[in-house]
C-alpha cells in the first residue's frame, strides 16, 4: 500500500488515453514509471509480447472502453469477476486490470534483470479472458471516503489504547491522514479524474502508510500475544478499507462514464 500499484498506473493512464486526454507515448511512459520496460503477452492477434503503446491501441480496437483495477488478497477478491483462472493469477499478483467492454484482463508479472549493481525491473502483463460481470466488493467514491474516515477514527482509538507508538506516534499519523487533502494530488492520478477521486486515493495511500507504520513498529506497548492479536484485529479492517478506496478511486472515471 505504500507504493502505487502498477495496475493503478496502467488503468489511470489507460483511461486517460481512451478519453483522448494524453498521447499513447505519454501514457506508456507514465505507466512504466521507474521500471525498465513493460510488455503485454497473450494479446489477441499477437503471437509474441508487444510494447505498451501497441497493446493499448489494440485493446481499444478490441472494444475496451475503460480500464478497472482489482486489488485482491486471500479471502477478499476485491474487483474481480472471474473466471477462476484469471482470479487465481490476479490473487497471486494481488493486482490486475480488467478491460471494460473487451472481456479481457491483464495481470502483471515482475522480473528483476541485469548484473549485480545494475539490476532493473521488467514487467510482463499477461492478457487473459475475463467474465463480464459486476466486480466484487467495489464501493462508490462516496462510500469509500466515509469508510476511510470511520476506519481511521476506530483504528486510531484502538492503537492508542494499545500504545502502538514505536519510533513515531501512530495516533498523530492517523490524524494527519484523516486531515490530508491532495496537496500533491495532481501527481496522484492521470488527467480526467475528478478531484474527489484524487482526494480519496491520496487519503487511501496515507492510510496504507499508517497500517505499515503500525505493523512494522515491533511490539510497541503490546507485550503479550493477545495484545499483538488485538493490534492485528485493529489494523485488518483499515487495510481492507484502504484497498477498497484505492479501487474506487481508480475505477471512478469508468463508473462515471457508465452512468451517463
Amino acid at each position: 500500500m505504500l507504493s502505487e500499484p502498477r495496475a493503478g498506473r496502467l488503468a489511470a493512464w489507460g483511461n486517460a488515453l481512451i478519453a483522448h486526454m494524453v498521447s499513447p507515448d505519454d501514457a506508456a511512459v507514465a505507466i512504466v514509471g521507474e521500471d525498465a520496460v513493460h510488455r503485454v503477452e497473450g494479446l489477441p492477434g499477437e503471437d509474441a509480447p508487444v510494447g505498451l503503446t501497441l497493446a493499448l491501441g489494440r485493446l481499444r480496437a478490441l472494444g475496451a472502453s475503460g480500464l478497472r483495477v482489482a486489488l485482491p488478497v486471500p479471502g477478499h477478491p476485491l474487483g474481480l469477476s472471474g473466471p477462476p483462472e484469471f482470479n487465481a493469477r490476479a490473487l497471486e499478483a494481488e493486482e490486475a486490470v480488467i478491460c471494460e467492454g473487451a472481456a479481457l484482463g491483464l495481470v502483471p508479472e515482475v522480473y528483476e534483470a541485469g548484473p549485480e549493481g545494475d539490476v532493473h525491473v521488467e514487467v510482463v502483463w499477461h492478457c487473459l479472458p475475463v467474465r463480464e460481470a459486476p466486480p466484487a466488493d467495489v464501493p462508490s467514491l462516496g462510500e469509500a471516503e466515509r469508510e476511510l474516515a470511520e476506519a481511521l477514527r476506530d483504528a486510531t482509538e484502538a492503537l492508542t489504547r494499545l500504545d502502538v507508538a514505536g519510533s513515531g506516534p501512530v495516533a498523530e499519523a492517523a490524524v494527519a491522514a484523516y486531515r490530508a487533502r491532495a496537496e500533491r494530488g495532481r501527481d496522484v492520478l492521470a488527467p480526467g479524474y475528478p478531484p474527489r477521486a484524487v482526494r480519496v486515493l491520496e487519503l487511501a495511500q496515507r492510510v496504507g502508510m499508517l497500517v505499515s507504520l503500525a505493523s512494522g513498529n515491533g511490539h510497541g506497548g503490546a507485550v503479550s500475544a493477545s495484545e499483538m492479536a488485538a493490534r492485528g484485529d485493529a489494523l485488518r479492517p483499515v487495510e481492507r478499507v484502504a484497498r477498497r478506496a484505492q479501487v474506487a478511486a481508480y475505477n471512478s472515471v469508468v463508473v462515471e462514464r457508465g452512468t451517463r
